[in-house]
């Protein structure tokens, strides 16, 4: 027998002045997987989140959880009884409330058992020290950390966390996204994450659905989507990129660069090579001469250094192509700053590049 998903999304619909803001949106998690929702501002991540949570109601679809159907557009679970876990980017901690009571705030039962629950919380997130302590008194990674202790007090089957990592420093962000989800994966807790930033997607996810106007448009591990993408678009969100454009002959696009491998797509079609700014490769300039063509890195294509920064891990390298006065970016490891107006030589890895048709 397959397993039952701790979540199921069935074809959820959720329109606002007759525009679907998610758009038949389908999405299974299992006990103890985090997922996450990625995407740009707008695009129905949190309103996503709303409905599962039970304080928004969809116009289509079904939610069930452990097999269960939860809500449709008849029947409705409320949402105190759905057992899913809410963090958002606000922490939303009591002001009025100590610590302990604001891990207490949603626990029923007898005294002694609710400061039982609270401390082993506490002790999970290591804050057992603050436990009579006011939220003012702490700074803000410690009261995500209290947010967190009381999303997993009550035993959520299912957590929903809406960019709750966005308001901390770089630093303590990276500290407090490690603790969480070593916390969560233990509790075998199944995690829908909403972000729209990649590098926490790629960071915490085992599985990404990335979103653009209400819908999925691609879903997959983070190494698939990053490495696999489906248009585009779903490259420029993980990374900068560079696009040449070229028309295809023969299922071969000619370039400057060399050709490219266009399979499958019509004569007379044009396409649009991308490729990210660390898989180009740079060569010195030899009295107007560059490295031989190779079948991995095509035929080189000489540019014109317009200006180079140090990054702190890498350097980026813009030049100027002298065949078309267009604009390239590099990203070489390390300290690589050319003077501006030296000539030097591209190419583009034939591995790393996509090639996609141009649409529209």
């Amino acid at each position: 027998m397959a397993p039952v998903p701790r979540l199921e999304i069935r074809n959820l619909t959720r329109r606002f002045d007759g525009r679907a803001v998610v758009d038949d949106l389908s999405l299974t998690i299992m006990p103890g997987q985090v997922t996450c929702l990625l995407g740009p501002s707008g695009c129905g991540k949190s309103t996503t989140l709303r409905m599962i949570a039970g304080v928004e109601m969809q116009d289509a679809g079904e939610i069930w959880v452990d097999g269960t159907l939860v809500c449709d557009t008849v029947f409705r679970v409320p949402a105190e009884r759905r057992r899913i876990g809410l963090m958002f980017q606000d922490f939303a901690l009591f002001p009025h409330l100590s610590v302990a009571e604001n891990v207490a705030f949603g626990l029923a039962g007898p005294a002694a058992e609710k400061r039982a629950r609270v401390e082993t919380m506490l002790d999970r997130v290591s804050l057992r020290r603050f436990i009579d302590a006011w939220p003012h008194e702490l700074s803000g990674g410690e009261q995500q950390r209290v947010a967190l202790a009381r999303a997993l007090a009550p035993d959520p089957r299912i957590m929903l966390m809406d960019e709750p990592f966005s308001g901390l420093d770089n630093r303590l962000r990276d500290e407090i996204r490690d603790t969480t989800l070593s916390i969560l994966k233990e509790a075998g807790t199944a995690v829908l994450l909403v972000t729209h930033e990649p590098d926490e997607a790629m960071r915490m996810a085992d599985d990404i659905a990335l979103m653009r106007q209400g819908r999925i448009v691609q879903q997959g591990a983070p190494y698939n989507i990053y490495n696999a993408p489906k248009d585009k678009q779903t490259v420029s969100f993980f990374s900068d990129i560079n696009v040449i454009r070229g028309t295809v002959r023969g299922a071969l696009t000619e370039t400057p660069f060399g050709r490219f491998l266009a399979p499958g797509v019509p004569d007379g079609q044009q396409v649009e090579i991308v490729i990210r700014p660390q898989h180009l490769k740079i060569d010195f300039d030899r009295d107007g001469s560059g490295p031989l063509p190779t079948a991995q890195d095509g035929t080189p294509a000489r540019g014109t250094v317009i200006r180079a920064r140090f990054m702190g891990r890498e350097s980026l390298v813009e030049f100027r192509m002298d065949h078309d006065g267009s604009t390239i970016r590099a990203v070489v490891p390390n300290v690589f700053l050319p003077r501006p107006g030296k000539p030097l030589w591209l190419t583009i890895r034939r591995d790393r590049c996509f090639v996609f048709p141009v649409t529209g």
